[in-house]
């Protein structure tokens, strides 16, 4: 599947915008990700296993907030990060 990365995350891709990912839910996805670019998994959960507050996944345009989300070889997730400041 197509994984599209914010820039945030960038620096664990090597600046690659979009990867490569595998997995049947987003759980797995992100297990995936992780072993491939370590660290990362845990700039999008929190220490207790939620997707952090400023943290998206959209799969194939619609919004998904449950780590749960069943994916398909051939979809599309994008991860947003939100940015704030004041």
């Amino acid at each position: 599947m197509r994984v599209v990365v914010p820039s945030p995350l960038f620096s664990y891709t090597s600046g690659q915008k979009e990867i490569d990912g595998a997995g049947e839910s987003l759980a797995q996805l992100l297990a995936f990700l992780d072993d491939r670019y370590p660290g990362m998994r845990h700039r999008i959960i929190d220490e207790q296993g939620r997707i952090r507050p400023h943290i998206r996944f959209f799969v194939n345009g619609a919004g998904a907030t449950r780590l749960e989300h069943a994916l398909r070889t051939n979809d599309e997730v994008i991860i947003v990060a939100a940015l704030s400041g004041g």
